[in-house]
């Protein structure tokens, strides 16, 4: 009998390109199948709820894939994490019923992007460091009107992966830490690179760069070329992906 299994990961995103297989490149989900090929004997498919990118890190990547094996969840865990590298873990391990997709059976996905405002060699892996005085509040009311179902077409870099760039965000905040800031974006799903276009533009109005009412007008111009470049990929991280009841 085929059983599909559901992994929750974490990794550090900075020596990989990326999640999905490439050729002639170490990729996460290329990683974690090569680790799945040597506990089950066989090649085996995974399939993750999220593609990220070159440099971009996950503390709630969900995959899954399919067998035949009687091996336990607990038993996957132990098995995998033994093979993985220092640089992905499997968190956990579950049965899904019939019919699961790690990508078409979430709902939403939230991801974390941190700046730091502290030059240092311990937070160049997973920080954005930018100098300088930044407006929080601005920011604040720029991103509000982000929230709601929206054409992103002006922050999602060019993609064969989707024909259609309307998504609906739930949740956009910029929270300030003890060295820094953090935003939280949730969607039910995101373009090609979008969380780090909107943070860069976001950085952008607190730089006082650009008004927070630009970026309304920015959304609805749908002009990629209006913008500038994303922020740079350490800063981001895959939280959490949700699900209804499996």
């Amino acid at each position: 009998m085929t059983r599909i299994i559901k992994i929750t990961l974490e990794y550090d995103g900075t020596d990989y390109a990326g999640w999905q297989v490439q050729p002639d490149a170490a990729t996460v989900e290329g990683t974690v199948e090569e680790a799945l090929e040597k506990i089950l004997k066989e090649p085996t498919r995974v399939r993750g709820a999220g593609r990220t990118d070159a440099g971009v890190h996950a503390a709630g990547q969900v995959a899954h894939f399919e067998t035949s094996s009687h091996m336990t969840t607990d038993e996957f865990v132990r098995a995998l994490n033994s093979v993985l590298g220092e640089d992905v873990r499997v968190l956990s391990a579950e049965e899904a019923p019939a019919g699961f997709h790690a990508r078409r059976s979430a709902q939403s996905r939230t991801y974390r992007y941190a700046v730091t405002r502290v030059d240092s060699v311990f937070t160049r892996r997973n920080a954005y460091y930018v100098p300088g005085p930044l407006n929080i509040e601005a920011m604040r009311q720029a991103a509000a009107a982000l929230v709601g179902e929206h054409d992103f077409a002006a922050f999602g870099n060019l993609s064969d992966d989707y024909d259609a760039t309307t998504r609906r965000v739930t949740e956009l905040r910029v929270e300030e830490t003890l060295n820094g800031l953090e935003f939280y974006v949730t969607a039910n799903a995101f373009l090609y690179k979008m969380v780090r276009n909107v943070v860069a533009t976001l950085l952008a109005v607190g730089r006082g760069e650009l008004a927070p009412a630009d970026v309304a007008r920015l959304l609805a111009a749908g002009d990629r070329a209006a913008l500038g470049p994303p922020a740079p990929p350490q800063g981001l991280t895959l939280m959490r992906v949700t699900y209804g009841s499996i």
